[in-house]
């Protein structure tokens, strides 16, 4: 059935206008300012006076159903989507892991079999790689065909994900052949080895010790050492999760300084939550252990005026729940124990608008571009995705800027015990979302069903 909007704010990366838009079937055939002259007879007429109308958010950095550190992350692809979709995004990208001395292809085959008939919106993969070499690479170029034109590499978890430097180099090689964009998680892994090492052996076991082992000048160097290998390599990086100012300098060197293009990411809790999560008393930090963890409020702050002035085009979440009760506790008497990671998928949009646009320092414009353009330009969705326009998917979301709510575990929807943003107060929030012109969420109430959403095959990165 078509859907006919009319009446709403349509907010862009580029424009704000009040607008109708026209829903056929599972695209948007028209934007204008008045479209009753095609409506076709039976269309469903929806009033979003108030309301902004905005393209569905994308969701690059995910993590459901990961087997990781002696357990699993405790959304799978239907309960992780249904949050995402809830919370506005309607597109998310999954890792999918390479074993160590298992292929990449196994990695992906694997990671379909865990998405195809639960996720209820639309999914991509990256592949991270974990272990490099000649079979791998040739790998690759069929994988680029299938779609998958991103992966992952970690500069991080020695003993485990870590790849090296030359490794990494070969990879940007490899990658700039097949128009690929590598995204890294960059922390200099020996260090965090010795440090974690060091205060095991001082007998320092709480959650706070993992903050400390995870230095920002560390998270820095891995920056400046990934922008080095990508700059000798002659292809573009993508940073993910940044979460301080030692990271986001060396990126604005190399955007101003050196001409060499660097993408790069943040999420919600390095923009609103500080280092002091870990200061709770007894355990109560694990629920804020990740990598890389929690920094100061003046990091908050850079993260923003990086986010303002284009030097960070993507806003993620890096959505990796642990229950606090049976998963977070098995390093309760050990920090390097405790599974990385938090609850976030529903939250980003919520919070942004909240925390971001409102206090004043993103527009309503960067709100868009973070959280849904820049990401499907930068990983080959765009126009599919991304924006309101005639041909593009029917993601949308009815956006109310004056909704007010509290977050809670409580009425979140990831499977979690644990909200990492509890009791923050929320001003905005999705009153509907389409995905693929089909109701996802409508009056408070999940209308999608299990297994709705398509893999997206992406195009090469240009």
């Amino acid at each position: 059935m078509a859907k006919y909007i009319r009446g709403g704010k349509i907010i862009t990366a580029s424009d704000t206008f009040i607008g109708e838009v026209l829903v056929n079937g599972s695209q948007i055939a028209a934007v204008g300012s008045d479209l009753r002259g095609i409506v076709p007879a039976g269309a469903e007429e929806i009033d979003a006076t108030g309301l902004y109308v905005m393209p569905g958010g994308i969701d690059v950095h995910t993590h459901l159903d990961l087997p990781f550190m002696g357990t699993s992350s405790s959304d799978d692809f239907e309960t992780g989507t249904i949050a995402a979709a809830c919370g506005g995004t309607t597109s998310i990208i999954d890792f999918a892991i390479q074993e160590k001395g298992r292929t990449v292809t196994e990695a992906l085959n694997k990671w379909h079999e865990k998405a195809a008939g639960k996720a209820v919106t639309d999914y991509g993969f990256h592949v991270a790689i974990t272990d490099f070499n000649d079979k791998i690479a040739s790998e690759l170029p069929g994988v680029v065909r299938q779609g998958v034109t991103s992966f992952k590499c970690f500069m991080a978890y020695k003993g485990s994900l870590m790849i090296d430097d030359g490794q990494l180099f070969k990879l940007l090689s490899e990658a700039r052949k097949l128009g690929a964009l590598i995204s890294l998680h960059c922390e200099n892994g020996e260090i965090i080895d010795v440090l974690t090492k060091k205060f095991l052996g001082e007998g320092k076991t709480s959650p706070l010790y993992h903050e400390l082992a995870h230095p920002a000048i560390g998270e820095g160097e891995a920056t400046h050492r990934s922008i080095a290998l990508s700059r000798m390599a002659g292809h573009p990086v993508y940073v993910v999760h940044m979460s301080c100012e030692e990271s986001l300098k060396h990126v604005r060197e190399s955007t101003l300084k050196n001409n060499h293009k660097v993408f790069a990411e943040t999420c919600p809790q390095y923009l609103v939550l500080d280092r002091s999560v870990y200061e709770k008393p007894g355990f109560e930090g694990a629920k804020w252990v990740m990598s890389p963890p929690i920094r100061t409020r003046q990091d908050q702050e850079a993260l923003w005026s990086g986010i303002r002035n284009g030097f960070i085009q993507v806003v993620a979440t890096d959505h990796c729940p642990f229950n606090f009760s049976g998963q977070k506790d098995m390093g309760k008497d050990c920090f390097a124990k405790i599974p990385n990671g938090a609850p976030g998928i529903e939250d980003r949009l919520n919070i942004l608008h909240t925390y971001g646009v409102l206090e004043g320092k993103i527009s309503l414009n960067q709100f868009v571009e973070v959280t849904a353009t820049n990401p499907a330009r930068i990983f080959g969705m765009y126009p599919k995705k991304g924006t309101i326009a005639p041909g593009s998917d029917a993601d949308i979301v009815l956006f109310d800027p004056t909704k007010e709510s509290m977050i809670s575990s409580k009425n979140s929807h990831h499977r979690c015990d644990y909200s990492a943003f509890e009791g923050f107060r929320l001003k905005g929030k999705p009153a509907g979302v389409l995905i693929r012109g089909a109701w996802a969420l409508k009056d408070g109430d999940v209308k999608i069903k299990r297994g709705f959403g398509q893999f997206l095959k992406r195009d090469a990165i240009k």
